[in-house]
This record gives C-alpha cells, sequence and structure tokens, in this order.
C-alpha cells in the first residue's frame, strides 16, 4: 500500500531555522496546518516542537488542535461562513476578516459564548482574493473597533494566492502605513501587521522586508524548504521533509504505444502518437496510487530514470525503459512531491501517513 512519510528530524530542523530567523527580526509567526487536512499524530509533532500558534482553514482541524494542547493560539484563516459561525468562535481565538456584517455577527456570538475574539482585518493589496480596499479601510476600522468582544490585533493581507501578485517592499510599507493612519486617527494600538507568508520570507531573508512587519503566517517553506521568489530549497532547510512510496503492482514489457482506435479516455485526454514508437518496447510499472489521491503533475521523481505516462483513478504508468534498477513487483517507488502533491495526499483516506526520525 502507498505511503506519505513525514520526516521529522528534517522537520525540527526547518522549524528551527524559520525560528531563529523571526526571533532576529523580532517577528511573530504561526504555522499554517492546513496541508495536515487535520490528520491529528501529524499535528501533535507540530506542537510537540514547540508551535503556540497554528493557522488553518478548517474549523474542524483548529478543534483538533485544541484538543491536543488548549494553550496554542488557534487562528482560523478564510471568511467564515454565517452558518459556521459559532463552531468558529468555539475553536478558532483569532480570525481573518474583510467583511462588516460577518465581523457583526461574530460580535454577537462572541457575547453569547462570553468570549473575546481577536480579528486581523485583511487588506486588498492586489492580488484580488479577500481584502478591503485600501481607500475603504478606515471606515471600515471605525464601524468594527468599538463591537463588544471583538479585539482588533491586526492589518494583514495575502499575496500571490491567486493571481500570482508577488510580494513588493512597496506594498508592505503602504499596509504599515495604514496601521499608522488607523492607530493616530483612532488613537488605537494595531499590534501585527501580518503581511507575511511563505511568499515573503525571501524578503526577509534579503533584508528588504519592510520594518513595520511583525508577523508571519508560514506553512509552505516549513515543509517544503522553498524560497518562492526562485522556486529552489533555502540554504540550510530541507526541501524532503514528505515523501511518498508507491508499490509496484504490475510490472511489464509493453509496446509503447497503443493498439486501436483512440478517442478520449476517462480524463478527456486523447493521445498524440509519435510513429517514430511503433514497433518500441519498455517495462512499464504500475504503482497502487492513482488521481483519486494524487495528480501525477505534483510528483518529483527521485529515481530520474522513469517517466510517469499517465494515470487512471486509482493507479499511475511508469515507463521505466530498459530496467536498469531491475525493479519488481512488490518495490517501492519514492517520489518527492510539490505543495499541492502532499495536500491531495493529506486528504486521500487510501494513503498510509507515517513518521520516521
Amino acid at each position: 500500500m502507498a505511503f506519505l512519510n513525514l520526516h521529522r528530524g528534517k522537520l525540527k530542523e526547518n522549524f528551527e531555522y524559520l525560528k531563529s530567523t523571526f526571533t532576529a527580526e523580532d517577528i511573530s509567526w504561526g504555522v499554517v496546518s492546513k496541508l495536515f487536512c487535520g490528520n491529528r499524530t501529524y499535528l501533535k509533532e507540530l506542537i510537540d516542537l514547540g508551535v503556540k500558534e497554528i493557522h488553518d482553514s478548517r474549523i474542524s482541524n483548529l478543534a483538533k488542535v485544541k484538543e491536543i494542547d488548549e494553550n496554542v493560539q488557534t487562528v482560523y484563516i478564510k471568511p467564515v461562513s454565517k452558518r459556521n459561525i459559532p463552531s468558529m468562535v468555539k475553536y478558532a481565538d483569532v480570525s481573518l476578516n474583510s467583511e462588516l456584517t460577518t465581523i457583526q455577527w461574530i460580535s454577537d456570538e462572541s457575547v453569547k459564548q462570553g468570549k473575546k475574539h481577536k480579528i486581523i482585518i485583511m487588506v486588498e493589496t492586489g492580488d484580488l482574493r479577500e481584502g478591503v480596499m485600501g481607500d475603504h479601510l478606515v471606515d471600515f476600522y471605525a464601524q468594527i473597533f468599538e463591537l463588544p468582544n471583538i479585539e482588533i490585533i491586526g492589518l494583514g493581507t495575502n499575496l500571490n494566492c491567486l493571481n500570482g501578485v508577488m510580494p513588493s517592499a512597496d506594498k508592505l510599507i503602504q499596509l504599515s502605513l495604514y496601521k499608522q493612519i488607523i492607530e493616530l486617527k483612532f488613537n488605537k494600538k494595531i499590534p501585527w501587521v501580518s503581511a507575511g507568508t511563505s511568499v515573503t520570507i525571501p524578503l526577509l531573508l534579503h533584508k528588504q522586508l519592510p520594518k513595520g512587519v511583525n508577523h508571519f503566517r508560514v506553512g509552505e517553506t516549513l515543509y517544503f524548504g522553498v524560497d518562492l521568489f526562485e522556486e529552489k530549497v533555502i540554504p540550510g532547510m530541507h526541501g524532503d521533509v514528505f515523501e511518498l512510496y508507491a508499490e509496484i503492482i504490475e510490472m511489464q514489457e509493453k509496446p509503447m504505444l497503443p493498439t486501436g482506435s483512440l478517442a478520449a479516455n476517462p480524463q478527456g485526454e486523447v493521445l498524440s502518437i509519435d510513429e517514430s514508437l511503433y514497433g518500441k518496447s519498455s517495462f512499464r510499472a504500475i504503482l497502487d496510487i492513482g488521481l483519486l489521491d494524487v495528480d501525477p503533475k505534483y510528483l518529483l521523481a527521485e529515481d530520474g530514470e522513469f517517466e510517469i505516462l499517465g494515470a487512471s483513478s486509482d493507479m499511475i504508468i511508469l515507463n521505466l525503459g530498459l530496467n536498469p534498477k531491475d525493479y519488481k513487483v512488490g518495490d517501492t517507488i519514492k517520489f518527492g512531491l510539490k505543495y499541492m502533491g502532499a495536500l491531495g495526499i493529506m486528504n486521500s483516506s487510501y494513503v498510509d501517513k507515517k513518521i520516521s526520525g
């Protein structure tokens, strides 16, 4: 059976790298755990590292965090639907918000539950996902800063999440200026400028991060060690915290081209025939994992001596050429993973999740 392995030691080293980097700049940060899809064992690994703040986009995942350690500060990181507000207030200490009506509902629910709920107001800075437009921000704040049981602890933004707009010093300086304007106008302190995500880390490493930015929300760089500007692993970090192992369930030498009339496969793809391959054969391996679990485009072939030919719902097919490593049925193939590949596998109940030292 295919399984996903988390390397505990490599995760710890990535965590310590980030922790020391943020501490040196007096920056607060939390870990985004949505990649784990609520896996209790993996969540406990995070908490055992000493993580004191966990962010997630699923309320049920935050509930599991509170079950493991009620002292961890939990942060809900997408706009909450009206029907989910009661459970969000129950399990999230903080939420990211950009809708006036929603914040009023959160205030009402917080009063009912007798809780103080913290809010980071999200500001639009160009990527056109969630966020209040900058020229509306002061009026927006004016309508919510005295709502009962609501504490506004920051202004935040998301970049590179929808349209690929990258963070820049100019955009982040603007967010810091909004904070200063609001603090002066309302005589109210806003502790955080939460403009940092994994994609912003290269600005910090290259000393280009504006001083006003003092809070990060980090997922991808923790788990994959990646510099998202240059798409490469940051020196001193690990890109292989996660690895996928899939078992060969069939190994046959077969023609390199199919025979018969061709139509679209179940994914709507029609094979383009390379006539130079007629009469040639190669060894093909079928793996015990498929599209239900992961899109093959997010798999990184560690071996380098095979190619992924395609996939169906439950199987991935490899071309091993002459099979120089003499793979056999029952052997396992190891893959590295991109973020979306790991996310798909974590969301699949058909792939085991394991931990190694």
